[in-house]
């Protein structure tokens, strides 16, 4: 694929050239114009091949982009499934770990019935809120 669109930016590099010269250069309009017969059929060829190539251009183009976005999400999806295994693995790691020990911590910090927390004590301030030495 990258061969088929270097060939046709080499190709639409050329045509431009050309256009170019024919375009701006009095004297090689004039010798291209009497290879074409009339300058009308000289620039309707030109036009013939700009349209042509401009169409090729953009088929390569957007097909090279499509076939890049395949290649991109099958690479997503290679790597999703690789992050599936070793999450995978590690839940086996952990629990191969744990084991019948104890249960698995659930995060939840439980206090038992009539537990009641000790009220801090504040040291003596005076009014500059400084605590007393």
């Amino acid at each position: 694929m990258l061969a088929l669109k270097r060939l046709v930016t080499i190709l639409v590099m050329v045509f431009l050239l050309l256009a170019l010269l024919v375009l701006l250069l009095p004297s090689v309009r004039s010798s291209f114009t009497s290879m074409a017969g009339s300058a009308e059929s000289l620039f309707f060829g030109l036009l013939v091949a700009a349209v042509i190539l401009l169409g090729l251009q953009l088929i390569t183009e957007n097909l090279d982009s499509t076939l890049l976005r395949r290649d991109v999400a099958a690479r997503d999806g290679k790597i999703n499934e690789l992050k599936a295994r070793l999450y995978d693995h590690q839940l086996d790691q952990q629990r191969n770990t744990t084991g019948p020990m104890g249960a698995p911590r659930t995060g939840t910090t439980t206090l038992p019935e009539g537990y009641v927390a000790p009220t801090p004590t504040i040291p003596p301030t005076d009014a500059a809120n400084q605590p007393l030495a």
